[in-house]
């Protein structure tokens, strides 16, 4: 009895480990995005103007009228230059997107899809149990500061003037530390998840018309605080020094999260191929640009000392008697949070629908209405899911265990782009060394991502700068390993430029910036990973497939481009 017990463990840890290793293969371009039409998948109507405008409409919210001025009280003018090391930090990222948005075949998936590839089955199930977990709650939270927008502009008709309740849409009371009643957030996300369900072309339309709204609006406040600006208001420009400002770098940077939704697309863009890389460039600039030009002007109306931390900008123009301006704010801020909240809702229901085709999930979610063209069940539990959240709980309180998901998401796919190209060519040599080349690239990969989370930690807490600089010279040799003891070839299509620094970059980058969440932060992804990996073993490596229908699931075409 205990042999065949033996046996039965030892078939079952054997089982999960192939099963756990397993990666999709790359396939080419062609082989999947000029096929017929059969009824089966999402068309395509998004075309380089539509993405872009993802991009800004998942990346620029409400933030941007509120964080400017809450780092701004530390860093001074500064928080400038925070915004563009932010920025440029984002920018290495986003071109490592770009090389795999354009090299992967215009399916949905996006980092999920790249790690499958580059790396193995449950890696990828890893990351995207915490991309998932980062946007239920990001997307539940941001419907609670969207109904509570809606409240504050109600309000102003002098009828409704303290007159709604709190738990219509600013929530009531919390009980039990958790639970508050708001009716409005759900009623939002049920709105929202209705015209995504209706189909891609009304909800682009949507996104399209607020982030409109949402970019006109912040490009007329620019101008309008340009008139305003005192500059004797930037000096000093870092009354805290360099650090604040460093340290402002790794707060601003979560403003910039969302550009990555453009790649969520891949499989309803018109020429993915062309405009992926494109449309996640063009968006992520746009929103370095609007960033920095109101950094300047509330550094320049309003002494940074004196700046408020809840409605920063509104307060800079009310003091200078412009209250028409803080009006049009609260406009853009309901603009910029439904568009947040629209994209939010679309890119988990296009990986729910990735995992559904690959049977990590159940088959449910890869179904796609006949006639809409949309993944309405997983559009429909996303819905449902955030509804509950929003509704019932204040999930504002965990706000700070995210983020996890974003860092994550960002490194491995800096990662993918370096293993991608080592496979290329370990796939048609056959290495006589202790380990192989990709084996070796892997563990360089890791050491530097060590190394980017100790040096965070030392950062943190103050420790010797010796230990700093002995974390950075040991990621500094790792990425030297990687350059020189390794040769990478060239995509045939858009290439990320400096690999595998850039990369390497990228990924000490990210891990210094999650060595600054809260340590709940890291213990909700430990747990979390500990949970998705027994789901794992119990149903996912079962049943997974990856040579699925998300490889050859034929694409539709929008009628225009049939036309073409």
């Amino acid at each position: 009895m205990r042999a065949e017990k033996n046996r039965a463990s030892s078939s079952f840890f054997s089982h999960f480990w192939s099963s756990a290793l397993r990666a999709k293969t790359l396939t080419t371009y062609s082989e999947t995005s000029d096929r017929t039409n059969d009824g089966e998948g999402l068309v395509r109507r998004l075309g380089l103007f539509d993405l872009i405008l993802i991009g800004i409409g998942a990346s620029v919210g409400a933030g941007i009228f509120v964080v400017t001025g809450a780092v701004a009280r530390d860093a001074g003018p500064g928080v400038t230059i925070s915004f563009i090391l932010a920025g440029a930090s984002c920018v290495l990222s986003a071109l490592c997107y770009a090389e795999l948005a354009s090299r992967f075949p215009a399916v949905v998936g996006g980092t999920y899809l790249y790690t499958y590839t580059a790396f193995n089955e449950l890696t990828a199930f890893l990351v995207f149990a915490q991309l998932m977990l980062d946007s239920h709650i990001g997307t539940a939270s941001i419907a609670r500061s969207l109904a509570s927008y809606v409240v504050n502009i109600i309000e102003l008709i002098p009828f409704f003037k303290d007159n709604i309740p709190r738990w219509i849409g600013h929530g009531s009371e919390e009980i039990f530390g958790a639970i508050s009643f708001n009716i409005l957030a759900p009623i939002l996300l049920a709105l929202l998840t209705i015209i995504l369900c209706r189909g891609v072309g009304e909800s682009s339309l949507l996104n399209s018309v607020m982030t409109t709204l949402k970019v006109v609006i912040l490009i007329f406040v620019i101008i309008v605080g340009a008139f305003e600006v005192d500059v004797s208001n930037w000096s000093p420009f870092a009354p805290n020094g360099f650090k604040s400002i460093l340290t402002g770098a790794t707060v601003v940077v979560f403003a910039y999260v969302g550009f990555d939704a453009v790649v969520i697309s891949a499989e309803e863009s018109k020429a993915p191929k062309r405009d992926l890389p494109l449309g996640i460039m063009g968006s992520l600039l746009v929103c370095i640009a609007l960033y920095i030009g109101v950094c300047i002007v509330i550094t320049g109306m309003v002494p940074y000392q004196f700046l408020g931390e809840d409605a920063s900008l509104a307060e800079a123009f009310s003091s200078k008697g412009l209250k028409y301006v803080s009006v049009l704010i609260s406009i853009g801020a309901v603009a910029g949070l439904t568009t947040t909240l629209l994209v939010g809702l679309y890119v988990m229901s296009r990986l729910y629908l990735g995992l559904g085709r690959d049977g990590l999930l159940p088959s449910i979610f890869a179904k796609v209405h006949q006639t809409r063209h949309t993944p309405v069940h997983s559009q429909v539990w996303v819905g449902i899911v955030d509804c509950i959240l929003a509704g019932l709980f204040n999930v504002t309180v965990l706000s700070h265990v995210l983020s996890v998901g974003s860092l994550t998401g960002y490194s491995i796919v800096s990662a993918c782009v370096v293993t991608l190209r080592l496979k290329d060519r370990t796939a048609s040599q056959v290495s006589t060394r202790w380990m192989s080349e990709w084996g070796e690239g892997v563990v360089c990969l890791i050491i530097i991502a060590c190394c980017g989370f100790a040096a965070g930690l030392f950062y943190r807490f103050s420790a010797s700068y010796i230990l700093l600089i002995v974390a950075v010279v040991i990621a500094i040799f790792a990425a030297a390993a990687l350059h020189f003891r390794q040769v990478y070839t060239d995509p045939p299509s858009f290439s990320c430029p400096g690999v595998p620094i850039v990369p390497a970059v990228c990924i000490l980058f990210n891990m210094f910036l999650f060595a600054q969440l809260h340590y709940e932060a890291w213990v909700r992804f430990v747990v979390l990973s500990i949970v998705t990996v027994v789901i794992y073993a119990f149903y996912g490596q079962y049943h997974a497939n990856p040579v699925s229908s998300n490889e050859t699931i034929v694409y539709h075409r929008a009628s225009a481009e049939e036309a073409e």
